[in-house]
C-alpha cells in the first residue's frame, strides 16, 4: 500500500516547496522547520529512486520527473480532501488561508467573511493582507497569496474567478461645501474650482478622472490621489476638497448625513470585484472561501450593486 511509502505530509511538503520556490517558505507555511521539509522531500526522492527537485542557490526547480510527481501528489492531496467533504467534516480541514483584499472590501464586508469563514472551517486560521489591487496581483503570481479579492482591470489571468460585483461612484463634499453647489447638475467648471479626492495614480478610476477633467475649458486640474480610500473620504468630510469613490464605502455617512451627494452627470467606470484564485492548485477550503465571499459581498446591508457592465 501506498501508507508503506509515503505519508500525506510528505506530498504536502513536496507540493509547497513546488508552489513557494523555497524549502524555508513552505517551512513556515506548513509551521515546521526547514530540515523536516528537507527530510520528507528526501523521503519521497529515496523511496522513488530519482530526484525530483533541483536545488541551486535559493531557488527550487522541478525535474521533468518531478513535475509528473507534482500533478500526482495534487491529485492525492485533492482526494484525501475529498473524503472530508464526503463526511461532512469540514472541521478536519487544519491549514491557514492567505487572503488578500482590497480596501473597499476591508472596509465594507470583510467582518461577515471572516465569521462565515470561522463558521464553516472552524480550525482554517486566515492570513490578512490589505493592500492595492496591483499588489495583490503580484503576490497571487508569486504563489504568497492563496486568495485574491480584488478589483480590475487584473495584470494577469487566474483559472480561478468568481465575479462579485460592480460597484458604482459617487460625487461627495462635506455639506457645507456642497450648499455652495448648484444642486441639480455641479458642472467640470464648478467642481474642478475644489480639489477633487480619488483613488490613488495608475488605478483605473484616477486615470478616468484626469481624462474627464483634462480639457482646456476645464482650467487647472487640483486631483489629489491617495491610496487610502479611507483617508480620502474623511478629507472629503473635513471640507479639504469633493471626493469620486465607491458609493459601497460612503453609504453610512451618506445616511448620516456627513457627507452629501453631489449630482455630477459623469462618473468613473464602477469598480469590477472579483475573487481569483489558481483553480488547478487550490484546496478545496480555497474554492469555498471564493464562493462564501461572493456570498457575504451579495448579502452584505449597504452594498449595493451596480449591475451596468
Amino acid at each position: 500500500m501506498i501508507s508503506h511509502h509515503f505519508t500525506l505530509k510528505q506530498l504536502e511538503a513536496l507540493v509547497w516547496v513546488a508552489d513557494l520556490g523555497s524549502f524555508r517558505k513552505a517551512a513556515h507555511h506548513l509551521n515546521t522547520t526547514q530540515p523536516n521539509i528537507s527530510a520528507r522531500i528526501a523521503g519521497i526522492e529515496t523511496t522513488l529512486g530519482l530526484p525530483l527537485m533541483l536545488r541551486d542557490a535559493g531557488s527550487v526547480r522541478m525535474t521533468p520527473r518531478g513535475s509528473e510527481v507534482l500533478a500526482q501528489a495534487r491529485i492525492i492531496l485533492q482526494e484525501a480532501t475529498r473524503m472530508i467533504e464526503i463526511a461532512g467534516r469540514p472541521d478536519l480541514v487544519d491549514d491557514r488561508l492567505r487572503l488578500g483584499v482590497t480596501e473597499l472590501v476591508a472596509a465594507t464586508w470583510l467582518r461577515p467573511l471572516i465569521v462565515r469563514l470561522k463558521e464553516v472551517y472552524p480550525n482554517v486560521s486566515v492570513e490578512l493582507t490589505v493592500d492595492l489591487s496591483r499588489n495583490l496581483d503580484r503576490e497571487l503570481v508569486s504563489n504568497t497569496l492563496d486568495l485574491a479579492l480584488q478589483t480590475a482591470p487584473f495584470g494577469t489571468a487566474t483559472s480561478g474567478n468568481i465575479d462579485i460585483g460592480n460597484y458604482g461612484y459617487v460625487w461627495v463634499a462635506a455639506p457645507a461645501l456642497a450648499q455652495q453647489l448648484d444642486a441639480n447638475d455641479v458642472t467640470q467648471a464648478a467642481l474642478i474650482k475644489h480639489p477633487i479626492l480619488t483613488h490613488t495614480r495608475h488605478t483605473q478610476a484616477y486615470l478616468e478622472v484626469v481624462e474627464h477633467f483634462d480639457t482646456k475649458s476645464a482650467g487647472a486640474m487640483r486631483i489629489v490621489p491617495s491610496n487610502s480610500l479611507s483617508a480620502a473620504m474623511h478629507m472629503a468630510m473635513d471640507g479639504l476638497g469633493i471626493a469620486v469613490l465607491p458609493r459601497a464605502l460612503l453609504a453610512q455617512h451618506l445616511s448620516e448625513g456627513s457627507l452629501s451627494e453631489i449630482p455630477h452627470s459623469w462618473r468613473p467606470s464602477p469598480l469590477r470585484v472579483a475573487a481569483r484564485y489558481h483553480a488547478e492548485r487550490a484546496a478545496t477550503f480555497v474554492r469555498d472561501a471564493a464562493e462564501i465571499a461572493a456570498s457575504c459581498a451579495a448579502g452584505f446591508e449597504g452594498m449595493p450593486l451596480d449591475q451596468t457592465k
